[in-house]
């Protein structure tokens, strides 16, 4: 290494050494820097910031009623036409349906990042164009198109209550939907609408025995009201040079109005309309309740108890793109300004979900940490080079920073836990241009005293110039195929290549301008020539001895080959025990692990056919079990009607969830910093008892909890095909009896209903023909009398419409004989009862039926999870647990049950089958897309080496280390007791960039050192002493980005592989890469030196 190599050296310099040449005494470069910093601020002021990141999950909900059809005829007439329409648009991932009597649920989920607008448009095309589907006589009523996406969970929920006894959930719905309008004017909002009130309604409850009395029918009472409702514009009377307008009326204005009317005439005298039913303007017959219960600590160790109170709840959702953060505040703003004027000071506001506020505090909290990993990847650098090198380490990486975040902000991102992530991730890659570049000019002032920085830095820059750029685009190569992911979870984790890739290539750019600029004003010249080993104090004087002693019986002449074979043996035992650890069960694979939220909820479904108030009472039970629960704070209980949604309720759909059986209770935690126990914990410590009291009144309780990235029906799915509807079903159950004897595999549900009792009145046709009664004069008199009929609506400017709603009263509603009272009127004109007419028949409730993707389907659901916090809660494994037991079941056709794993049965109608969906489906798209993104990766690296060095060998050598990350990666995992996710995966794949940069930087240098004529046995060694320190300095910044994420539940996967893989593979690969070359180049260069004696031996560069 002497001055042949840097003789006349500036009109050989490359392309990095002349744009350092350029940029060290630009003027232009500090302003560059400015520019830098500046888009940064802006990038922070202006992008949106969220929790999590918002993914086009399109799907859309087609509601086609059928009213009095069976669930078959809804199948057969309305469900399999619909779902032929809908599977023709494209970019459809499923078509789903369920059959229930009356209706059809049609839903269609369109792919990953389908623009909802796209979606809208072309399912509102393919509804329109095929409404001629059915013919109009049929009685199917017009389809009904509800799009649902991301933007419709709602951001925040505000829970009002009152301790007043005169005030109860109708005075709250009328306040609450005062504040909608108020809160629907703070930009940014999308959607404000109340959750839980019972509605206004003016209740006309006739009594049976005085229509009879009176000789009125609930048909001619309805008639009545509908005809004195109405009013019409009849023209203008034109006199007296001038026109006056003339209308009919009046309208019903209040319930008064309804009373005061007149039915009939009986006698000469009129029957009003409150002689024959209780007309009173409020809330009807309750079909569901909603509550709030605030957990009150006692005193002096008291037992905690629960106060509740009648509540309704607002849900408010925002426009896509908006700040969720800025949005919340401003609601909650709102709220605050409306106390006392549109909110009376005795209704409390509970705010029971606030996205915003979590959003802001993980962002605020990532952004600590990304300045806490820059600050000590910088003391890094102070502490190996010196304080001004840490300086103009900084400043490049603060910059870095800067502009990748408006890159970010531009790209389209947000603000939210991925990106941040990616970011800090990024940051140990993204100061290893800088320290590389800082270091080798801090080498060349110890090589080269006599000359000046500015003369010095541009042949430093040019060494390591082409081997950093090489480097950078393998790191690039390795991360960017990811983000070509697919399913749910390729845009969920996009922003980590995305955001990494583009920070490595803007820290190129600043490595090669902005850094020689500050290192010719910053750096002090040395005036001592020590050939490079003053660089980072001496470091490579104390590496020198280490080193001799490793690589000596190495290079051996006699006995180095069975040395190097023993270490290739050692290296291969090692990759072998730490692939087994998966397999041994010491590394558990999960898709991801759970966050710790502050909120769980606990879904109750009763069997078909419970009222209300029961479900009410099961709720009641289960929230005074909660309040004893150290760590709950409040919680609603919805009864009769669903939680306001979050992402995995959209994807559930549990917003259809209503009826007197299904209810919700949605709890909410201290925060994570005033409690020991993560959510997760705390949902498993609490399944048990839940699930207890739910069993002793015969109801199914599930503990849901948010999940931490794609969410899905649930976490292990068993989809059951087969020919006919009645095998199915029986399959179901035996495949739940085999989910709930499997240890670990709680909440277990399927689709199918509990046996509950159905009367049907049949009407006598011909006993009606002859009173000249039609069969839809009874049908509609009996429904009018029990649910219910809006038979007009008042016109008194409310904002929500009031109807005059006819039924029998409530305390009627159990007795089948007074809806029997009712009468028809018959063609004599005579009211006969419909008792006379109708035979009652008792049977059962039909099943609902399910299809997905045009084929009839049954559902087995359950999650996995452990009766303490650590246990295995891994889907996979009580998925592969139950396939023992279930290829022993017996089918009903007498055959065995047939297993899918990837797609459905291509024929289902030979035998059963059960085709596995749920976790596993998103595991395995996830894992086989990123598999192949890690092999696209391997090729593109293996293509820019082989470009680089001109040899196809060279590339293997440099790659061979990428297996050795395996032997940190799933040891660490084992050592700290962590799943092995998706984000441990990424971690993997950014290491293979990582591991060839090291390997890129040490084989350049051999090279280097042989083509100045050292030998190669010298060079081999010299490349480990000198390249250790950038290696070491590059690799512990990396190991300290990652730290910072080691806190996090998801994301430390992550930060395991890289930690571990770095600290393991970098330790190796300063000594495995040299020997490697060793091996494979020792006889080229012999049979060199034998050729040419006398001259130095050449590599090619």
């Amino acid at each position: 290494m002497g001055q042949p190599l840097h003789a006349d050296r500036a009109p050989r310099l490359g392309v990095s050494g002349r744009i350092a040449a350029y940029f060290q005494s630009a003027q232009i470069t500090p302003l560059l820097a400015l520019v830098a910093f500046l888009l940064g601020l802006f990038a922070v002021l202006v992008t949106p910031r969220e929790e999590e990141p918002q993914i086009d999950v399109t799907m859309a909900n087609v509601i086609v009623p059928f009213p009095g059809a069976s669930a078959r005829d809804v199948e057969a007439m309305v469900a399999t036409p619909a779902e032929h329409v809908l599977s023709q648009m494209s970019d459809v991932e499923h078509v789903m349906s369920v059959s229930r009597p009356g209706v059809a649920v049609l839903t269609v989920q369109f792919k990953v990042g389908v623009p909802r607008q796209t979606a809208v448009v072309r399912l509102y095309d393919a509804v329109g164009a095929n409404a001629d589907w059915l013919p109009r006589g049929l009685g199917v009523l017009p389809p009904i198109v509800k799009p649902k996406g991301v933007d419709d969970v709602p951001i925040v929920a505000l829970t009002l209550s009152s301790a007043r006894q005169d005030s109860g959930a109708f005075d709250l719905e009328r306040v609450a939907h005062s504040l909608e309008s108020e809160l629907k004017r703070v930009p940014g909002t999308r959607e404000v609408y109340t959750l839980g009130g019972p509605g206004r309604a003016v209740m006309v409850e006739a009594d049976p025995q005085r229509l009879a009395a009176a000789g009125v029918s609930l048909h001619e009472l309805h008639g009545a009201l509908q005809s004195a409702n109405l009013g019409l514009p009849v023209g203008e009377l034109l006199g007296g040079n001038r026109a006056l307008a003339v209308e009919t009326g009046a309208y019903l204005h209040s319930a008064q109005d309804v009373a005061e009317l007149v039915l009939a005439v009986r006698g000469g005298k009129p029957v009003y309309l409150r002689e024959v039913a209780q007309v009173r303007d409020g809330a009807p017959p309750p079909t569901r309740y909603v509550w709030h219960g605030e957990v009150r600590r006692g005193d002096g160790g008291a037992p905690a108890t629960a106060l509740e109170q009648p509540a309704v709840t607002l849900a408010i959702t925002k426009k896509p793109g908006e700040n969720a953060i800025d949005v919340a505040d401003a609601v909650l703003r709102r709220v605050d300004q409306l106390r006392n004027t549109v909110l009376p000071a005795d209704v409390q506001v509970t705010e029971t979900r606030n996205y915003g506020a979590t959003a802001n505090d993980k962002a605020t909290t990532l952004i600590k940490k990304l300045l806490f990993a820059t600050l000590s990847v910088v003391a890094l650098v102070f502490f190996a080079l010196g304080r001004r090198e840490a300086a103009i380490v900084g400043v490049a990486v603060i910059l870095t920073l800067t502009v990748t975040l408006f890159a970010s902000w531009a790209w389209g991102f947000t603000l939210n836990r991925v990106s941040l992530f990616a970011l800090i991730f990024s940051i140990g890659i993204l100061v290893d241009d800088a320290i590389v570049v800082v270091e080798n000019i801090h080498r060349h002032q110890s090589l080269y005293p006599e000359r000046t920085l500015a003369q010095i830095i541009p042949g430093a820059v040019d060494e390591v110039g082409g081997p950093t750029i090489l480097a950078t685009f393998t790191v690039i190569a390795a991360l960017l195929p990811m983000a070509f992911v697919s399913g749910l979870m390729g845009p969920y984790m996009s922003p980590i290549p995305i955001n990494a890739s583009m920070g490595m290539l803007l820290s190129l750019a600043i490595a090669f301008s902005v850094t020689p600029w500050l290192a010719r004003l910053w750096m002090k010249a040395t005036h001592q020539a020590d050939h490079g080993q003053a660089a980072g104090h001496g470091l490579a004087a104390r590496l020198t001895p280490l080193f001799e002693r490793i690589f000596r019986p190495l290079l051996d002449e006699r006995r180095g080959a069975r040395h190097r074979r023993l270490m290739g043996l050692a290296v291969a035992g090692l990759i072998g025990l730490s692939v087994a650890l998966p397999v041994l069960g010491l590394v558990v694979l999960k898709m991801l692990p759970f966050d710790n939220k502050s909120e769980f909820q606990v879904v109750v479904d009763m069997p078909a056919g419970t009222p209300v108030e029961k479900t009410a009472a099961v709720l009641r039970e289960l929230g005074a079990h909660l309040a004893s629960v150290p760590e709950v704070t409040h919680y609603q209980a919805y009864a009769g009607t669903a939680a306001p949604i979050n992402f995995n309720g959209l994807v559930r759909q549990y917003y259809l969830r209503a009826g007197g059986e299904v209810g919700d209770l949605q709890v909410n935690l201290v925060d994570k910093a005033q409690r020991k126990d993560q959510s997760h914990a705390i949902a498993v410590r609490e399944r048990a008892a839940l699930r207890a009291i739910g069993q002793r009144h015969g109801a199914n309780v599930k503990v849901v909890e948010v999940p931490p990235g794609p969410p899905v029906l649930a976490p292990i799915v068993a989809e059951i095909y087969g020919p006919d509807a009645d095998g199915r079903r029986a399959v179901a159950q035996q495949v739940r009896a085999v989910f709930e004897a499997t240890p670990g595999v709680v909440d277990v549900d399927d689709t199918t209903i509990v046996d509950a009792p159905r009367t049907v009145l049949v009407v006598d046709r011909r006993k009606a023909a002859q009173l000249g009664v039609s069969q839809q004069a009874i049908a509609s008199t009996l429904r009018m009398g029990l649910t219910g009929d809006a038979a007009t609506y008042l016109h008194d400017a409310s904002r929500f419409a009031v109807p005059a709603f006819i039924q029998l009263p409530a305390e009627l509603h159990g007795s089948l004989d007074a809806l029997l009272q009712l009468g028809v009127r018959s063609a004599s004109g005579a009211l006969v009862p419909i008792r006379e007419l109708v035979t009652p028949s008792n049977t059962l409730r039909e099943q609902p039926i399910y299809h997905k993707d045009l084929l009839p389907v049954s559902f087995v659901m359950g999650d996995m999870a452990g009766q303490r916090a650590g246990e295995l809660d891994s889907p996979l494994y009580g998925m592969f647990q139950m396939r023992g037991a279930l290829a022993e079941l017996k089918m009903p056709d007498g055959g065995r049950l047939d297993e899918y794993f990837i797609r459905q049965p291509q024929d289902p109608y030979r035998g059963y089958a059960l085709k596995w969906d749920g976790e596993w489906q998103i595991t395995y798209e996830t894992f086989r897309d990123m598999g192949a993104a890690y092999a696209v990766g391997l090729v593109l690296i293996y293509l820019l080496v082989v470009a680089h060095f001109g040899s196809y060998l060279t590339p293997l050598i440099i790659m061979a280390p990428i297996p050795l990350t395996i032997i940190g990666v799933m040891p660490g995992h084992a050592l700290l007791g962590a799943q092995f996710t998706a984000t441990s995966m990424i971690g993997m794949i950014a290491l293979a960039g990582i591991i060839v940069r090291n390997s890129i930087l040490l084989v350049d240098f051999i090279k280097l050192q042989v083509s100045e004529g050292m030998p190669l046995a010298r060079a081999i060694v010299q490349s480990a002493i000198i390249r250790a320190q950038p290696i070491g300095l590059t690799a512990l910044a990396a190991m300290i980005g990652a730290l910072f994420i080691l806190d996090d539940p998801i994301f430390n996967g992550l930060a395991i592989s890289l930690i571990f893989g770095i600290l393991v593979s970098t330790v190796l690969t300063l000594v495995v890469i040299p020997i490697l070359y060793f091996a494979a180049y020792r006889r080229t260069h012999e049979k060199n030196s034998a050729l040419a004696p006398t001259q130095p031996a050449q590599a090619a560069t």
